[in-house]
């Protein structure tokens, strides 16, 4: 049977400028020395993989990456020694941007733990469950983590050939609905639990899709010990 046709369209909460600081901090490259042409190849194929999942992208990503690859291609045009000294680099101005939003960034989470403190601590009794990271600090992620897991969930389903099999009936509230219920039962899950092993490319997606909504409503929260670690999922007030 032939798999529906379907299309989300759902609110990134995290702008273009969360990405490329993500991208830079992921790499460990100085900001004032950003390597462009590995930034902006990166930068295009989290683009490339977001639409894959059909999500609404807004704008501002497009007119970034198309600044990156502006930026790219001046940087590869050849300066003259006369010209050296005068010539702007022209990663400045973005460098500008990106100091003066993390600045922002940081005031505003700083103003939220304040009003929430103690909202994220959680013990680690975890029953039945060990931590291979155990001795690390663990950190709250957002949806650039996910979706780079996501996506290398998806490339491994895809060797395994997922059948599109339209039998159940599926929307994205079942799966928020699902996922909240789940984790008021088991206090915590794992990314790939979450997941779970369906054949279905298509549930597979709408999951993956209500654990982005309900991270957006900050319904649930998402934590990671180490990069590309086990991502442990729990709903916020947890």
């Amino acid at each position: 049977m032939t798999a529906m046709a379907y299309e989300i369209k759902l609110d990134i909460f995290e702008g273009p400028l969360d990405l490329l600081l993500y991208l830079i901090k992921k790499n460990e490259v100085d900001i004032y020395d950003i390597p462009i042409a590995l930034i902006t190849r990166q930068y295009i194929e989290y683009i490339d993989a977001m639409k894959s999942l059909n999500l609404d992208l807004a704008g501002e990503y497009l007119v970034l990456a198309a600044t990156l690859t502006h930026i790219k291609s001046r940087m590869l045009l050849p300066v003259s020694e006369e010209d050296e000294e005068e010539e702007e680099d022209p990663r400045e101005e973005l460098v500008r941007q990106l100091l003066e939003y993390e600045a922002f960034k940081e005031a505003a989470l700083g103003l939220d733990r304040m009003n929430i403190l103690g909202r994220d601590v959680f013990g680690r009794d975890h029953a039945g469950e060990e931590f291979e990271e155990d001795e690390q600090p663990i950190r709250e992620i957002g949806i650039f983590e996910l979706v780079e897991a996501f996506r290398r969930i998806s490339l491994d389903a895809g060797q395994k050939d997922l059948m599109e099999i339209d039998i159940e009936k599926i929307s994205l509230s079942d799966r928020i609905n699902d996922i909240v219920d789940e984790l008021e039962k088991r206090g915590e899950r794992t990314f790939t639990d979450l997941l779970g092993e369906s054949g279905n490319r298509r549930r597979l997606i709408y999951t993956f899709l209500a654990i982005l909504e309900l991270m957006k409503l900050r319904i649930i929260k998402a934590y990671q010990a180490v990069p590309y670690g086990t991502i442990r999922i729990c709903l916020a007030g947890e």
